[in-house]
């Protein structure tokens, strides 16, 4: 490269052709490399005080180099400008205040001008190289692509794409897989960062994704949208799930993806190093999707959780090992199909959990509303579990229990609206000590039980509270599934921080309010609002 420099016309075009083809770049990016080069090295030469400027013609390969200069009357800075009389030399009817253009002769480059030359163009080029690599590859984020593997260094593999590389780091490849240099391998292409030393590609054959898109390639229905996966969950190189749902109803997509003789799965199978893949029907119910995930364990019963985003999972005693899975594989990979958290529990384990619950209301009840044992488990067995539903229910509701009268269904409310207003009380009475203020009380939303939450947590004005991000105040605890009661600490187990009103089913809408009405409250806009007022106060004026 550093013959450009000071070859001849002919041969500055020649090599401009040559670079732009072998780096996939625009011939005219490399000309401006040299033409930029030439600037440098003319500065060198004339002074870098100059304001040199080369250009190089790209159809002839002629170059022209000169500096520009202001026309002046006096002049201050002879690199820059130049007197109404030596202006005319140049350029006829130059005018002061006219840049003109003082043409300049070739120079001649040596060793070190020639080197510093090169490593300029070289440097544009590797740019403009960057650049293309990018601008080729952000676009194809979540394809599936074909590479061989350059070289792995410490366990990430290195592909060869053609035009770029990608990295598959070690957490996206398939646990055990040998990989080799020069082995073809698909992957997907799963993030493309502009980088300083130019744009990563990072690749994975361990996304859910990848799963989907070999399918896609396998099974025709998929591609062409007749067949949609609607969830998929992998333990990469052990076994994975995906959900799938027909928009014909005359294609079964389990046996679609499956294939003649299992040829559409056995292929994605291969790809995917023998992980084993269980194609279930997806349903839009989420108890039925959770029964369909399960398998092969049989399900004898779901309880929904709404508030909590939790399922409870009843199985028969001989189905629970295979329910949970080795290692807790099955329930764990069904969680993530459906997205819910899955306890899993034996018919004995249910029967515990309920006859548990039962004693609990029914003595909370015995004990709030002054009732004997047989009508507080007459409440519970009818459904009810809390003071509030007693207190609140239509009391044609509490009359239509047998046994029970239009008299004694007023007297149950009454009992349980006083038992709510006690609790208040004593509510309020434990927040007024913990030093909890009293402006938190006017928020929206928030309970006395809520506020010494909030006291017990060190929230206690309202900036302490106007501090909080939504997340901080109402996130709900999500943990890994596992079966109900079990108490091994697992590596496989983590626990995000919930937040300080988790246990109180707010939503994120809830929050947010309750946030913002702190602010409001503990005068956060206050400051703002003055300032657009004196704004439009200056405006009028």
């Amino acid at each position: 490269m550093a013959t450009a420099i000071s070859a001849n016309k002919a041969e500055l075009l020649a090599i401009a052709d040559s670079v732009a083809r072998e780096k996939l770049i625009d011939r005219e990016i490399v000309i401006e490399a040299m033409e930029d080069a030439i600037q440098r090295a003319a500065k060198t030469r004339y002074g870098a005080e100059n304001d040199i400027r080369a250009k190089i013609d790209p159809k002839t390969g002629d170059l022209r180099l000169w500096r520009v200069v202001e026309v002046v009357e006096a002049v201050d800075d002879f690199f820059k400008q130049v007197s109404v009389a030596d202006a005319q030399k140049l350029q006829k009817g130059a005018a002061i205040g006219d840049f003109i253009v003082d043409p300049l002769p070739p120079i001649e480059f040596g060793r070190i001008q020639a080197q510093a030359s090169k490593q300029i163009i070289f440097q544009k080029v590797r740019d403009a190289e960057r650049d293309r690599q990018f601008a080729e590859f952000k676009d194809r984020v979540g394809e599936v692509i074909t590479g061989v593997v350059k070289r792995v260094e410490f366990g990430h593999v290195v592909v060869d794409l053609g035009r770029a590389e990608g990295v598959i780091r070690r957490d996206a490849q398939i646990p055990r897989e040998v990989v080799r240099v020069g082995d073809r391998i698909r992957s997907l292409i799963l993030k493309v960062a502009r980088e300083v030393r130019g744009p990563q590609i990072f690749l994975s054959r361990a996304h859910p994704d990848f799963m989907k898109k070999l399918f896609a390639q396998e099974v025709p229905e998929i591609y062409d949208g007749v067949i949609t996966i609607m969830a998929a969950a992998r333990d990469p190189g052990s076994r994975a799930k995906i959900g799938v749902i027909s928009r014909d109803s005359s294609i079964d997509p389990v046996g679609a993806c499956v294939g003649m003789k299992g040829s559409r799965v056995q292929a994605v199978v291969q790809e995917m190093q023998g992980e084993k893949i269980d194609i279930i029907p997806w349903s839009p119910d989420v108890a039925t999707f959770v029964v369909n995930a399960l398998q092969p364990a049989h399900v004898a019963r779901v309880v929904i959780d709404e508030d909590d985003e939790r399922i409870e999972v009843v199985v028969p005693d001989d189905q629970l090992s295979l329910a949970i899975g080795r290692r807790g594989q099955n329930v764990r990979l069904a969680s993530q199909l459906t997205g819910k958290a899955i306890d899993i529990l034996t018919e004995a384990d249910a029967s515990e959990k309920r006859q548990k619950e039962f004693v609990e209301r029914s003595g909370m009840f015995e004990g709030e509303l002054d009732v004997d044992e047989t009508l507080a488990q007459l409440l519970v067995a009818e459904g009810f579990g809390a003071l509030e539903e007693v207190a609140y229910v239509d009391p044609a509701e509490l009359a239509a229990i047998e046994g029970f009268d239009e008299d004694l269904a007023a007297e149950l409310q009454s009992r349980a609206q006083e038992a709510l207003d006690r609790r208040e009380q004593a509510a309020r009475e434990e927040r007024q000590g913990l030093g909890v203020e009293d402006g938190l009380a006017e928020l929206p939303y928030l309970t006395e039980a809520m506020l010494v939450t909030l006291g017990k947590a060190g929230i206690k004005t309202l900036d302490d509270l106007a501090d909080l991000a939504t997340d901080e105040l109402v996130q709900k605890k999500r943990s890994e599934p596992r079966r109900r009661n079990d108490s091994a600490p697992s590596k496989q187990r983590s626990e995000d921080k919930a937040g300080v009103l988790a246990d109180y089913g707010l939503t994120d809408d809830q929050g947010n309010e309750i946030i913002m009405a702190a602010r409001t409250a503990a005068g956060w806009f206050a400051d703002l609002e003055q300032t657009q007022e004196d704004a439009a106060a200056d405006g009028e004026q």
